[in-house]
């Protein structure tokens, strides 16, 4: 296979890629956007360690809140450094979330809400204790006050609400925020006053629907033919990462929780995450459910303990919600850096990645970054790439002695392909030569791809003048016409093919190439323009080099 059929085939398959992409969005069945009103389906969440004489699972959620099944009390406003909340007075749990510093991709002057009631995109925290008269998240609690704000060199808040229950058992449901943190610590407090001893489970969970993210989120879940994920994702240490897609959810897959004493669950989406982090060492189990029409539940379950009367206990489950930063999410839980999606190629991409951050570290600009780390990855391969550009150099200066040999042999292919063997052996031209470099290089474009596809960092990046996000299209389409441009000029510095189809797709490339790079992150299409002028500027050299050879040996 030469380089030309190569290509060719690379065009072809990402081709199909868009399509079967395209074609099944198109086909798929349209997203409930309410559940049904009444639903109040058991989720059946078994408790480690206990007796079936137990209490089952936390009751699932019905409907969002327009549709009355689920209480609302008044919010309790809390506002920190990097959070606009209302906590919900009826279960205490976070009802609507936004980031103060992350920024809506519709309008980057407002801060993105990544958790409301939105029959859209409905998504919240809910948490409960399980037990005989134990408040879940429909149990009405009194907020300490109706508004808290994280002051002026004050590193932690303190958000406190408390249940009475008719039993005698008093219940407070601790936030505590802490500066410059994504990391919520939610507890539970719990103080028997009653005369029998208790043996509490918590439950944390997030209640979401299955659509994909909203466009305040990101400009768009699909990149090129590739569907970014959303949905649950559980990490253990004995298991380590693995998704959960919702069609997985619907089919039951996770209705049995996952017993271990580490790890954690969380609902990832493009560029965010939400996590509950139990804390090491306490046993727990994971759960996932449909609890409604596209509406799903991702939790945990924990012990308290034994509770003799008079004395009291409590249970801490962190939360994570927030930007999916690498170093934060490495600090925030083992593992939780996996939920940055690097694709199949994750051994390739996080060193990647690495030195990217590492270059921005000394340059300060994203666009630059990714220009220098283009260039240390050419001078990387340039063996490779000087092998495989000599290669077509050579095969560019044997076309005229092909050319004949068609005309000698016509249509015997046989004794073309003959002809055409000896021709090589004779100049010692290896025509895999120009193939198997560009093939070695292959998994390096695609984990640079995920990449760039996969960090936040990138979201709202500038690079300079016209480009103010290197995670959205160019708004110009600048860089896609150089790029059409760069590829035709390259084009012409390799080899024409033999075959005239081969010769009008390899002429075609350059504007089908472009009309993809429309719509792709301006931030891979800049990696893709700076990898063709580099490749154009070595291909020249190399067809100096070659020229400068051929006149030389012509004079001896």
């Amino acid at each position: 296979m030469d380089t030309q059929r190569l290509i060719a085939l690379v065009v072809f398959s990402f081709s199909a890629l868009l399509l079967w992409d395209a074609w099944q969005k198109h086909n798929a069945p349209p997203h409930a956007v309410t559940a049904a009103a009444t639903s109040t389906v058991p989720t059946g969440v078994p408790v480690p360690g206990v007796a079936a004489t137990n209490p089952p699972g936390p009751a699932a959620p019905g409907a969002p809140a327009a549709s009355g099944s689920t209480p609302v009390g008044a919010p309790v406003k809390v506002q920190t450094d990097l959070f606009d909340i209302e906590i919900n007075s009826v279960g205490g749990d976070i009802r609507r979330l936004t980031l103060r510093k992350v920024f809506s991709a519709q309008d980057r002057t407002l801060p993105l809400t990544l958790m409301e009631p939105d029959p859209q995109h409905f998504f919240a925290t809910q948490s409960g204790l399980l037990g005989d008269g134990l408040p879940t998240h429909k149990t009405p609690y009194e907020p300490q006050s109706p508004s808290y704000v994280l002051g002026d060199g004050q590193e932690s808040l303190d958000v406190r609400l408390v249940a009475h229950m008719p039993d005698g058992v008093e219940v407070v449901k601790r936030y505590r925020f802490h500066r410059g943190s994504y990391r919520i610590d939610v507890a539970y407090e719990v103080t028997n006053k009653s005369g029998k001893a208790i043996a509490p489970f918590a439950y944390f969970q997030f209640l979401r629907d299955g659509n994909p993210p909203g466009p305040q989120a990101a400009q768009t879940s699909h990149f090129g033919g590739v569907s970014t994920f959303t949905g649950p994702a559980i990490y253990t240490e004995e298991s380590k990462f693995h998704k959960v897609p919702f069609s997985d959810v619907d089919k039951g897959k996770q209705s049995s929780p996952t017993k271990a004493k580490d790890g954690w669950i969380a609902i990832v989406q493009h560029y965010f995450v939400s996590a509950w982090l139990p804390k090491p060492g306490v046993d727990r189990e994971f759960f996932t459910n449909k609890v409604g029409d596209n509406l799903y539940t991702a939790g945990v379950v924990v012990p308290v303990g034994t509770i003799a009367p008079g004395a009291s206990a409590s249970v801490d489950v962190p939360v994570y919600i927030g930007p999916q930063e690498k170093d934060r999410l490495a600090r925030a839980a083992p593992g939780l850096n996996l939920v940055v999606d690097y694709g199949w190629l994750y051994i390739i991409a996080a060193p990647l990645f690495w030195l990217l951050k590492t270059i921005h570290g000394f340059v300060g600009n994203w666009g630059w970054s990714i220009i220098l780390l283009t260039i240390i990855i050419k001078l990387t391969f340039y063996p490779l790439n000087a092998k495989a550009g000599r290669s077509m150099a050579q095969m560019k200066v044997l076309a005229p002695k092909m050319e004949k040999l068609k005309e000698l042999y016509g249509d015997d292919r046989q004794k073309l392909n003959q002809a055409m063997m000896e021709l090589y052996r004779t100049e010692k031209i290896n025509p895999l030569g120009g193939c198997l470099p560009i093939v070695v290089q292959i998994p390096v474009f695609i984990s640079l791809y995920w990449v760039l596809l996969a960090s936040i960092e990138l979201r709202h990046a500038p690079w300079l003048g016209w480009i103010h996000d290197l995670s959205a299209p160019d708004p110009y389409f600048v860089l896609p016409v150089i790029y059409a441009i760069s590829m035709f000029v390259q084009t012409r510095l390799n080899p024409q093919p033999a075959d005239p189809v081969q010769a009008k797709v390899m002429m075609f490339m350059p504007v089908m190439f472009s009309i993809f790079f429309l719509f792709f992150p301006s931030g891979l299409v800049l990696y893709w323009v700076v990898q063709n002028m580099l490749s154009i500027l070595q291909q020249w050299h190399i067809n100096r080099t070659l020229a400068a050879e051929a006149k030389a040996k012509a004079r001896r």
